[in-house]
């Protein structure tokens, strides 16, 4: 490729002559293809370099996008977390609310659902469904919640139970409490109105149960079940009978007791003194009013020991045995009204036994203020 050349050039009549040799050719052509080889090997490098960096930018673009994903995924879990974590918490606090205020301060174990906060801590086995190994915070918590439905559930069976177990002993004394009742007056709110109030239906249901057994038991307070008078012996019964003044047929209202003058005469339920004074025929007497239209009255008293508007408990000295008004000796005339209407006592009396066990575990919260004051209204 490379020979020997010689160049003539002529210029204005001089004539020069050129040698370009094969080497210095070779040489020429040497610098210029080593010029093209760096051009060409720094552009293929640099080409080289972009491409790594740009694979490297999209792989932290991938690696940040991932990261951020996960983040993301962690937020939301975390976010799922407090949600059942908080929604657990509340129903709890509803729940320890509402059953407090019908029943007391209670053990916590008798309402403690697991903790929300401590879900983690506790054994994987103890809150974690077969279906989910190894467990996660949420299905923990879910497991929780689970729980504390199944306690919902368990006391409103319960609350159900009592209810009918106490419906049924009012019915043996002739009150057949209706479902719904002509209801009214202020607002006064209770410590478990958020449970009653709270949108969680479970709770709403319990809150209800709840209130119908107080309402049912605040009635079977009403009762009266409690003797008014010791050692008693019948001389008279409920009904049509001749009147002992004038041979008269007549009602008599109420039962009659004989006893010694001066004895205790005791309220046969919780309530209010709203007489005590003096009636044409019943002499010195006492009406005790024991809420939901049952009131009692104590007749012919040689003696009174409470005012009007003194609360009275079951078995309280009221006033003493006499024989005041129409009266043919000493003697206690007792009454049952329910709506103003005398009924007989003796099936309220006959019943007394079961109505007092029914009784016992209901007197301390319903005196204890705990249901709203009925005897009050």
């Amino acid at each position: 490729m490379f020979r020997d050349h010689e160049i003539y050039v002529r210029t204005g009549g001089d004539v020069r002559f050129l040698h370009l040799s094969a080497r210095a050719q070779r040489r020429a052509a040497s610098l210029a293809l080593s010029v093209v080889g760096a051009w060409a090997l720094g552009t293929a490098g640099l080409l080289g370099w972009q491409a790594w960096t740009s694979w490297q930018n999209r792989d932290v673009a991938e690696r940040a996008a991932a990261i951020a994903l996960a983040e993301a995924r962690v937020a939301a879990e975390k976010r799922t977390v407090e949600e059942i974590a908080r929604t657990i918490d509340t129903r709890q606090d509803q729940l320890e609310a509402l059953v407090g205020a019908h029943f007391g301060e209670l053990p916590k174990e008798a309402v403690q659902a697991p903790a929300p906060q401590t879900a983690t801590a506790q054994p994987a086995a103890a809150f974690v469904p077969a279906a989910a190994p190894g467990g996660n915070q949420v299905a923990r918590l879910q497991a929780a919640a689970l729980r504390q439905d199944s306690m919902i559930a368990e006391i409103g069976g319960l609350v159900e139970q009592r209810s009918a177990e106490v419906e049924g002993v009012l019915k043996q004394v002739g009150i057949r409490p209706s479902p719904v009742s002509a209801r009214g007056g202020p607002f006064i709110p209770w410590p478990g109105r958020r449970a009653a109030n709270s949108a969680d239906p479970a709770i709403r249901q319990l809150a209800l149960k709840l209130d119908r057994m107080s309402q049912l038991e605040s009635l079977l307070d009403a009762v009266p079940s409690a003797l008014p008078a010791e050692r008693m012996e019948l001389s008279s019964g409920f009904g049509y009978r001749f009147d002992p003044f004038n041979g008269q047929r007549a009602l008599h209202a109420g039962l009659d007791f004989t006893g010694a003058h001066g004895s205790p005469i005791r309220a046969a339920a919780a309530g209010r003194v709203i007489f005590a004074g003096v009636k044409n025929g019943y002499g010195n007497v006492i009406e005790v009013d024991h809420g939901h239209g049952i009131e009692t009255r104590y007749a012919h008293l040689s003696g009174f020991t409470a005012r009007v508007g003194s609360k009275v408990e079951s078995g309280e000295q009221i006033g003493r045995m006499g024989s005041t008004g129409r009266s043919t000796g000493t003697h206690l005339h007792f009454e049952v009204r329910v709506g103003g209407t005398p009924v007989n006592p003796r099936r309220f009396l006959e019943a007394q036994p079961h109505v007092l066990e029914v009784k016992a575990d209901t007197d301390t919260r319903v005196r204890s203020g705990q249901y709203s004051d009925v005897r009050a209204s």
